[in-house]
């Protein structure tokens, strides 16, 4: 009986400390743990241009999802990135698949964003970064980051409408509609961004399989 009550304990210990991991907040960039290929998705709901809750299964069960974690409309490396990606929708959807960016901007930054864009996928906000927290790629912008941001008319609370001063890991994860991921690239460097290329390879192999 004792020996069972430890394994138990033991047992509910583990599950713990692997969903404290989940919902963990990296000091840096370079310290994220995000989820890995073959993991589920967690079940966490973001809200859509419009302020409306999305549980965020319910658009991956569609179809298979390219799912693109930026940093925000104030940076010119993501919406680069995003210009690129968009470049790559009709190949995508040939192969069945759908693109949704996500981002800590409020649906109002969101929209301000995207204005004169030529992007048409789904753009979802995660301004209290409940969603980059459970992928495991959120992390603390430090106080002299802050202030170097501010210097450039960068305004991490305006943007999302939240103090926590966290951001994302520019990160892409491919989803199957059962929300296992298929594949992921998570890059510390935001400077260094998935290759459309290397997507759609990816992407191809997946939808070949």
């Amino acid at each position: 009986m004792r020996a069972k009550m430890i394994v138990a304990a033991w047992i509910v210990t583990l599950v713990s400390m692997v969903a404290m991991a989940e919902f963990a907040v990296a000091p840096t960039a370079e310290e994220v743990r995000p989820l890995n290929i073959g993991n589920e998705i967690p079940d966490v709901t973001v809200q859509s241009l419009d302020g409306e809750a999305v549980p965020l299964r319910e658009p991956v069960s569609e179809a298979p999802t390219v799912l693109i974690f930026y940093r925000g409309g104030w940076c010119p490396y993501c919406m680069t990135h995003l210009s690129a990606i968009a470049q790559t929708q009709s190949e995508l959807r040939e192969m069945g698949y759908q693109i949704v960016g996500m981002s800590p901007d409020r649906p109002e930054k969101l929209r301000e964003s995207v204005e004169g864009e030529e992007l048409s996928y789904t753009l979802l906000s995660d301004s209290p970064m409940a969603a980059a927290k459970a992928f495991g790629i959120a992390f603390q912008v430090d106080d002299e980051t802050i202030e170097l941001y501010q210097e450039y008319g960068i305004d991490l609370e305006d943007a999302s409408g939240e103090n926590h001063h966290l951001l994302p890991v520019a990160s892409v994860f491919i989803l199957n509609t059962d929300g296992i991921i298929q594949f992921h690239y998570v890059n510390p460097d935001y400077t260094v961004r998935l290759d459309p290329d290397v997507l759609l390879a990816v992407a191809k192999a997946g939808a070949n399989s």
